[in-house]
């Protein structure tokens, strides 16, 4: 101490010391956590969980057990609370903020995964919930691994403002980002409304359950007030209006529990991101098997409908196949299979749906999936059977052109090993839109049955020899005969072979085994795309 400092030191007395605080153990510390823990995962509300199980429901945790491989869940951010303040929000905290989230496996692969606990503001979704979402995303895309989002939410919390609606936007924006990176699928198990439905358009796939499920941008009452039309929640956008109408889900069931378990199948077939090929099991069926009985299943007319279905069961393993938008755009086919243990891609024409023609909701379909299957590297098979496109005022003025060159570009884009089978006919642009060899396709193969042309003979020949037809005193037999000339110089099963356009005309018998050499000798394809960022496609 110097003379201009003075140094005081202030001592309580004995009689004003404060009562040092027990001192508390570890094991006293996570009694409390425990108790706590269990009480998040009950919820603020226990009389909830009997409503959500009331309406035929399961709660979030619940689902998340269904979905992943038992024990496996990790949760994050179980304690986060939201900030928010008025309207009465300051005394309602909940821990979670009304949305799991975490990581588990399926399967024994990582995914990642969150649940909105309808239990909470109905699950609807605020700043912390949207940060929650956000931060899983970031670590999703991070890790590699898929993202799968079990949806039940309110939409945005209305008491939270504008914030509620910027969290949105972050969503959307990962969604994007995230797109054609890592499989991202969304589950929809209760309300969807408003912009909240955009962003499991923006996912890969979307899984709706019958009875529980709905998506709409503008709810039944809004609808009534501006059309006067009456419509209830289902019949706006419940399960089977997306699956078959609407073509936004791709997969609906009865229960939660098969829709989940389906989940769990379908990620069986993908890798876990972009950089990935498809996981390979150990296949029972014969590589080299016959496939005699696909002579008897196609009817050697080409006018004659037959069941696809029955020829893919034919083709792949064990005839086991996962279709894409089975009740939707019937008229094309695309599912996933695997052949010799490999999953592949496969896109049909159905003539067992309007002959198998394309139309504008077929071509999207079947573009949407042949884009998914290139990004995560799962090989293309096409089936051709298709008489050209729908013609139609409707189609047209729809736009069938800008609509249907979807399809053309997502085949034409695609560097994934591709195989094209003409089975039957191939007319017109259809024809060269179904992955022919002038698109890029790798290997072209037809059947001794195939009839390749820019339309069927008998509309070829009335166009052609038009005047020899009307002017002939027996139309019938001289229009009769041309045809047959139109089939016998330009429809040959050959023909487009001798033309360097069909590498090999092949036996149905043996379409199995000559696919699965092809895949095999395909696998180490390499592509090298043009500088670019991004292309342009008619969307």
């Amino acid at each position: 101490m110097n003379g201009d400092t003075e140094l005081r030191i202030v001592r309580q007395s004995e009689d004003d010391a404060v009562p040092a605080a027990p001192v508390r153990d570890l094991g006293t510390w996570l009694d409390e956590l425990t108790e706590l823990k269990a009480l998040v995962r009950q919820g603020p509300d226990p009389a909830a969980t009997e409503r959500q199980h009331g309406k035929g429901k399961l709660t979030a945790h619940e689902r998340i057990e269904l979905l992943l491989d038992e024990g496996s869940f990790t949760e994050i951010e179980a304690l986060r609370r939201h900030r928010a303040t008025g309207f009465g929000m300051e005394a309602r905290k909940p821990y979670s903020d009304g949305v799991i989230t975490g990581w588990g496996t399926v399967h024994g692969r990582t995914v990642f995964v969150y649940a909105h606990d309808f239990r909470i503001f109905g699950g609807a979704l605020g700043e912390a919930h949207a940060q929650k979402i956000h931060k899983l995303m970031d670590m999703a895309e991070s890790a590699g691994a898929p993202l799968i989002s079990l949806n039940d939410g309110a939409g945005a919390r209305i008491q939270e403002g504008v914030t509620a609606l910027a969290g949105y936007g972050g969503i959307f924006r990962r969604n994007t980002r995230c797109s054609g990176v890592i499989p991202q699928i969304s589950v929809m198990l209760g309300p969807c409304a408003g912009g909240a439905a955009y962003s499991p358009a923006l996912t890969d796939f979307v899984f709706m359950v019958r009875g529980t499920s709905q998506m709409f941008i503008t709810g039944p009452d809004v609808v009534q007030a501006v059309t006067g039309e009456r419509v209830s929640q289902n019949e706006l956008g419940g399960a089977d209006v997306h699956a078959a109408t609407s073509g936004v889900a791709a997969f609906a069931y009865d229960d939660e529990e098969q829709c989940l378990e389906e989940v769990r199948y379908l990620l069986s077939l993908l890798p876990s991101n972009n950089r990935e090929l498809p996981p390979r099991t150990p296949a029972s069926d014969s590589p080299i098997r016959s496939t005699e009985a696909l002579i008897g299943l196609v009817p050697a007319d080409p006018s004659r409908s037959y069941d696809m279905r029955k020829v893919i069961e034919e083709i792949v393993d064990d005839g086991e196949h996962f279709e894409v938008s089975e009740r939707w755009a019937a008229n094309v086919i695309c599912t996933l299979a695997r052949l010799d243990g490999h999953v592949t891609g496969i896109v049909a024409n159905q003539p067992g749906s309007m002959a198998g023609v394309l139309d504008i909701e077929a071509s999207e379909k079947a573009a949407r999936f042949v884009q998914f299957c290139d990004a995560f590297n799962i090989p293309l098979v096409t089936l051709v059977d298709v008489p050209g496109f729908l013609p139609g005022v409707g189609q047209e003025h729809d736009g069938i052109i800008r609509r249907g060159a979807k399809l053309l570009y997502a085949y034409c884009n695609a560097t994934v090993p591709r195989i094209s089978l003409v089975l039957r006919k191939a007319y017109g642009g259809a024809y060269i839109v179904m992955d022919s060899r002038s698109i890029g396709t790798d290997l072209s193969l037809a059947w001794p049955s195939n009839e390749i042309a820019v339309m069927g003979a008998e509309g070829a020949a009335n166009v052609i020899f038009r005047k020899e037809i009307a002017a002939a005193d027996d139309m019938e037999a001289v229009r009769t005969q041309k045809i047959k000339e139109y089939q016998s110089e330009l429809m040959g099963p050959y023909y487009a072979a001798e033309r360097g356009l069909v590498d090999d005309v092949i036996d149905p018998a043996e379409t199995r085994s000559i696919l699965i050499r092809a895949l095999d000798m395909l696998r180490t394809k390499h592509a090298d795309l043009p500088s670019r960022k991004h292309g342009n496609p008619p969307v």
